[in-house]
């Protein structure tokens, strides 16, 4: 038996930038996760006679996956493991699984994959698709046409049930952390009448701060702080945690504790805002600023992502100009440099002139986990990248500017 505040396990952070840290969690930690945790499942899941049935490829040594399995165990679900990631899509289908946790990267591949068969399809049924996303957006924004309703009613009929197919027959949510999910893709798979439900958090806060209300999903946002836990805005808009969840220190790094544990409140390095309903948007990560010579402090998350979605074909799109005049981009996949041209015309003709990005890098190799580009739980390592580019970062900054 161990007291409340005994050390049950010591999780090590991922490690984006510098030396991973130790971080202890206690049985106190665990006691209010697991109540949360359980409280918002009974809530997805309903009545049962059966045991949840969940997948997960996620390594767990990522605190999400860590919670999750203690979560199965004190639930008594059905726990399908998959170890090899070329064989997803088909041990999906063998697992049949209630839901499963995600990072955004797998969901933003799902989507790319859906949206390129039916291009390459064509005919009808691409038609019919165009008319509903079309149709979906507009019924978001809340100016509907008058057919809105007419074509999402039919793709409903004759497109989404297959597409949903593919993920089983018992989903009732995909479950999303680890990252911020791009709120078009959120709203993608809402279309397709698959529920997402993001949830937020570090190891530090024993992986969870935020988690989404089934009943009550706000696309691009984070959920609500979950029972027991405040939270609220520092300096440069940093989201501030204290609460149950919240752990002792890290593993012999007294300083470094010191650091992000102050006046009682857990300092995040993330970035956000929270809405009137309660419901938490996360905007970018402190340490990814990138501060021009010019003074203008720009959080890099929010424009990445836009050209993420806008730019047919690229896996990763990359900020750089930190010290420099003006913000260029590393752009990965097999994209046109025309392509490329053509999205950031669009865009920066919506930008301050600091937010413009005035150059850029094209790089057929997608950055992986293998390369040493990406963490294992899809995080990027800009500190990495920033190595493994230098020299085309140099030539960027070497032409006139546009």
């Amino acid at each position: 038996a161990l007291a409340p505040q005994g050390t049950v396990a010591i999780l090590y952070t991922s490690g984006t930038s510098g030396e991973a840290k130790g971080v202890m969690l206690t049985a106190a930690n665990l006691d209010h996760m697991l109540s949360c945790t359980g409280a918002r499942l009974d809530q997805l899941m309903g009545a049962r006679e059966t045991p949840d049935r969940v997948f997960h490829y996620l390594p767990f040594c990522f605190a999400g996956s860590w919670v999750l399995l203690l979560s199965c165990l004190s639930r008594t679900s059905v726990l399908t493991m998959s170890m090899d990631l070329a064989k997803l899509a088909e041990e999906i289908g063998v697992a049949e699984p209630n839901y499963f946790l995600n990072v955004p990267t797998l969901l933003e591949r799902i989507r790319s994959g859906v949206e390129g068969n039916i291009r390459k399809r064509g005919g009808m049924i691409a038609r019919i698709f165009n008319h509903a996303a079309a149709a979906w957006s507009r019924v978001n924004a809340k100016a509907p046409h008058t057919w809105d309703l007419f074509w999402l009613g039919l793709a409903g009929l004759v497109i989404f049930p297959s597409i949903r197919k593919r993920l089983g027959p018992n989903l009732r949510a995909l479950i999303c952390g680890s990252a911020p999910l791009a709120r078009d893709t959120q709203l993608f798979f809402m279309m397709l009448g698959i529920r997402v439900l993001q949830v937020y958090g570090l190891t530090e806060t024993t992986a969870i701060c935020t988690m989404d209300d089934p009943a009550h999903i706000d696309p691009g946002r984070v959920g609500p702080a979950i029972p027991g836990i405040e939270m609220k805005l520092g300096k440069n808009d940093e989201i501030l945690v204290r609460g149950p969840n919240i752990f002792p220190g890290y593993w012999r790094r007294p300083e470094q504790t010191a650091a992000v544990l102050r006046d009682g409140w857990f300092h995040t390095g993330d970035q956000g805002d929270v809405d009137a309903h309660g419901n938490w948007r996360i905007t970018g990560r402190l340490k990814n600023l990138i501060i021009l010579n010019s003074g203008h402090n720009i959080a890099p998350e929010p424009i990445e992502e836009e050209l993420v979605r806008a730019i047919r074909g690229a896996q990763h799109v990359v900020l750089v100009g930190n010290g420099r005049s003006f913000l260029a981009a590393i752009v990965t996949g097999e994209v046109a440099g025309a392509e490329i041209d053509s999205q950031l015309e669009r865009l920066n003709a919506t930008l301050p002139h600091y937010r413009k990005i005035r150059a850029f890098h094209a790089a057929k190799e997608p950055f992986t986990i293998e390369n040493g580009l990406l963490t294992a739980n899809g995080k990027l390592r800009r500190d990495a990248i920033a190595a493994r580019f230098a020299d085309d970062i140099e030539r960027m900054y070497a032409r006139p500017e546009q």
